[in-house]
C-alpha cells in the first residue's frame, strides 16, 4: 500500500501555465445538463450571462440571455422547461422554455442560488442558497409559499435520491473555529417530507471545498468531491499530498453514514481541485471532473465498493494514494477548467470554464482504453486578457509541482477555506488562518504577521514556497491583475441593498470615538494598514502583533482572528474582548452589541 508519508526533499521545477477573469466577452461555462435524448445540451455561461443551447451533433449553439450570471441548471423530465439559478443578493431561479429560451417566470430564492434540483415527480424545486446558508424548497404548482431550510456553511451543490425522499447538500466550507484538532466541512441531509435536516455528515478532518455531489442510480450511495487538507503539517513540501490531497467521499444512504474517503491522486501526481461528479445511468462508472488538472477520473463503481468492503484497515483508506489503482482511469480533456459534468450513455460532457467550451469524452473502455477528447466551442475564440490569464493560473493545478493544488485550493473563490495552515514564513508550529484575497493588493502588508510587505510579494512567494514551482514574472503579474479585479459581494445582512435599522444604529456605534472601532478600521477600506497587539497571542505564536484586516466582506471570512479561534463575530467581541486596548466594546449593552455586529457583518 502506498500511503502519504514525508519526503523532505524540496524540489523546484518550472511548470507551463494555463487559465481566466470575469468579463462578459468570455462564456465561462459553469454547469451543463442534457435532454433525455442526449442530443441537446444546456450550458450555463457564468460571465457571459447566457445559457447556450448546444446541438451535440452539429456543434451549433444558440445563446440565450438571462437576467444575471447563471450558476446552475435543471431540466424538467419532459424537456420543456429549463430552470436557471442566477447569482445575486436577490437571487432567483428563472424558468425558460427549453426550446426557444424565453423566460416565462421567476422564482425568488436566497442570496446566490446554486444547483437547482427537481424532485423525481417534477413538482418541487430545491435550490442551494450559498450566502444565506439555506436551501429553498419551491412547490412549482399551486400557491404554497417557498420554505427555507437552514443547513451548514455555504451550500453549493445538491442531489436527490431516486425516490425523492432525501436531498443531500454539499456545504462548501467547514463551520466553527479553526484552532481545534478536527475541522471539516459536512453534508446536510434533508428529509423532503418533513422539510428539515435529519442528519449532518461530517467529512474527514481537513475536508473543505466541497464542489460536486451525486447519488448513484440505485440510490444506495452518494459521492462527494472535495479537498482533503493536511493542515496540521508544516508546509515544507507538496510531494505525495503532504499539504493537500484531492478526494471523494462515499456515503452509505441506507446506514446514513460516511462509508469512507478515497484519494483521487496518484502517488507522484496530484489531481487538483475535483469539481463535478456524475454516475453513468447503468451505475457502472463514477466520473469526476478535475478542474485544476483538466481531466476526468473514471472509477469502476462496483470494484470501488467491493474494495471498500474488503479492506482490512478502513481508517487508512483516506491516506492511501494507491487505493484506486486498477479501478480508476485518468483521462485528459482537451479544454481547461472542467466544472459541471453530465453523462449521456458512456459520453461525458464537461463545462470547460477557461476555454469557453464543452468537453466531450467517450469513457467506454471497449471503444478505446485511452480515448481522445474533443471540445465543442460555445463562442468565438477570445484573446485572453492579463486578468483572465491570472484567473486561469490561480485555478490551475499544473502551476504546482506534481499538480497537487492550485491557489484556489486554499482560497476557494479567492476567499478562505476555513482552515489554519502552518506556513514557514514565520517559523513552524504556529498555524494561521487563511486570508481572503479580496482587496489584498490595496491593504498591505500581507499575511497575519505582515511578514510580506505587499500582496505582490506574497503572490511570488506563494509560487515558490507553496507551489514549489518557478514561474515567469508575467504569470505573477497576471495573478496580481486578477486579484486586483475582484469586487466585494454585497452582504446577506443588507436589506434591499441597504443597512437594516439595526445596522444603522451599529454604524453610529462603530464610528463613535468612545467605542473606537474606526480608529483601527477606518473607511474606506476599514483598516488602517497597521499592526497591533490586541491580546490574541496564543502559546505557539512567535509574536503578539498582528495585521489589522479589512472588515469588508468579513461576513464571509469566519472564523476570526489570526488563528481562527472565534467562530463568529459575537464570540470575537464577547469571549475574545477584541480591541479592549483600543476600544470599549465590553461596555456596550446586549442590544448595542448586536447592532454593532449587524453593521460590521453588513460591510
Amino acid at each position: 500500500m502506498t500511503t502519504l508519508r514525508p519526503i523532505l526533499t524540496i524540489m523546484l521545477i518550472a511548470v507551463v501555465a494555463t487559465n481566466a477573469a470575469a468579463d462578459k466577452k468570455y462564456v465561462s461555462p459553469l454547469a451543463v445538463v442534457a435532454n433525455t435524448e442526449g442530443d441537446t445540451l444546456y450550458v450555463a455561461g457564468y460571465t457571459a450571462e447566457k445559457v447556450s443551447i448546444l446541438n451535440v451533433a452539429t456543434g451549433k449553439t444558440k445563446p440565450v440571455s438571462v437576467p444575471g450570471r447563471p450558476t446552475g441548471l435543471a431540466l424538467s423530465k419532459n424537456g420543456k422547461e429549463l430552470f436557471v439559478s442566477v447569482a445575486g443578493p436577490a437571487g432567483g431561479v428563472h424558468v425558460l422554455k427549453a426550446k426557444g429560451g424565453k423566460v416565462t417566470r421567476s422564482l425568488p430564492t436566497g442570496h446566490t442560488p446554486m444547483s437547482p434540483v427537481l424532485s423525481p415527480d417534477g413538482k418541487t424545486l430545491y435550490v442551494c442558497n450559498q450566502f444565506t446558508d439555506d436551501v429553498s424548497v419551491i412547490t412549482l404548482k399551486g400557491d404554497a409559499k417557498p420554505v427555507r431550510i437552514p443547513v451548514k456553511r455555504q451550500p453549493v451543490a445538491a442531489a436527490i435520491t431516486p425516490d425523492g425522499k432525501q436531498l443531500f447538500v454539499a456545504n462548501l466550507l467547514p463551520e466553527g473555529a479553526a484552532n481545534g484538532a478536527y475541522v471539516a466541512a459536512s453534508v446536510s441531509v434533508i428529509d423532503t417530507a418533513a422539510l428539515k435536516v435529519t442528519a449532518t455528515l461530517q467529512l474527514p478532518n481537513g475536508s473543505s471545498s466541497l464542489r460536486g455531489i451525486c447519488v448513484s442510480p440505485d440510490g444506495k450511495h452518494v459521492y462527494v468531491t472535495h479537498i482533503l487538507g493536511r493542515y496540521h503539517m508544516p508546509t515544507i513540501q507538496v510531494e505525495r499530498g503532504w499539504m493537500n490531497t484531492n478526494a471523494m467521499t462515499i456515503i452509505d444512504v441506507t446506514k446514513m453514514k460516511v462509508l469512507n474517503t478515497v484519494l483521487l491522486d496518484d502517488t507522484e501526481l496530484g489531481a487538483a481541485n475535483p469539481w463535478g461528479v456524475a454516475c453513468t445511468a447503468d451505475g457502472k462508472y463514477i466520473c469526476v471532473a478535475h478542474s485544476g488538472t483538466h481531466e476526468l477520473s473514471v472509477i469502476d463503481q462496483q470494484a470501488l465498493l467491493a474494495n471498500l468492503q474488503s479492506v482490512e484497515k478502513p481508517d487508512e483508506v483516506c491516506d492511501d494514494l494507491a487505493f484506486l489503482v486498477g479501478i480508476r482511469r485518468r483521462l485528459n480533456l482537451s479544454g481547461q477548467g472542467p466544472r459541471g459534468l453530465v453523462m449521456v450513455g458512456s459520453v461525458a460532457y464537461a463545462a470547460e470554464y477557461f476555454t469557453d467550451s464543452v468537453g466531450v469524452l467517450d469513457i467506454n473502455p471497449d471503444a478505446s482504453p485511452r480515448p481522445k477528447a474533443k471540445s465543442l466551442p460555445l463562442g468565438p475564440k477570445i484573446t485572453e486578457s492579463v486578468a483572465r490569464k491570472g484567473e486561469r493560473i490561480f485555478y490551475d493545478g499544473k502551476a504546482c509541482f506534481q499538480q497537487w493544488q492550485s491557489c484556489a485550493t486554499c482560497h476557494p473563490d479567492t476567499r478562505v477555506d476555513g482552515l489554519n495552515w502552518d506556513l514557514l514564513n514565520d517559523g513552524m508550529g504556529n498555524l494561521k488562518q487563511v486570508k481572503s484575497m479580496l482587496l489584498s493588493h490595496k491593504t498591505p502588508p500581507a499575511m497575519a504577521t505582515g511578514i510580506r510587505g505587499s500582496a505582490e510579494i506574497a503572490v511570488r512567494a506563494g509560487f515558490k514556497f507553496i507551489h514549489f514551482a518557478v514561474r515567469p514574472e508575467e504569470d505573477a503579474t497576471a495573478v496580481d491583475e486578477y486579484l486586483k479585479s475582484l469586487k466585494p459581494v454585497p452582504s446577506p445582512y443588507l436589506v434591499d441593498g441597504k443597512l437594516s435599522d439595526s445596522a444603522k444604529r451599529g454604524k453610529k456605534l462603530f464610528f463613535d470615538k468612545k467605542v473606537g472601532c474606526a480608529a483601527c478600521h477606518p473607511k474606506p477600506l476599514y483598516t488602517d494598514l497597521s499592526s497591533y497587539d490586541v491580546g490574541s497571542k496564543t502559546g505557539n505564536d512567535k509574536t503578539s502583533v498582528f495585521d489589522t484586516p479589512t472588515l469588508i466582506e468579513c461576513w464571509r471570512t469566519a472564523p476570526y482572528m489570526h488563528d481562527g479561534q472565534f467562530s463568529d463575530m459575537k464570540s470575537l467581541l464577547t469571549d475574545g474582548k477584541h480591541g479592549i486596548e483600543k476600544g470599549s466594546e465590553n461596555t456596550l449593552s446586549k442590544e448595542q452589541l448586536n447592532d454593532l455586529i449587524e453593521f460590521v457583518l453588513s460591510l
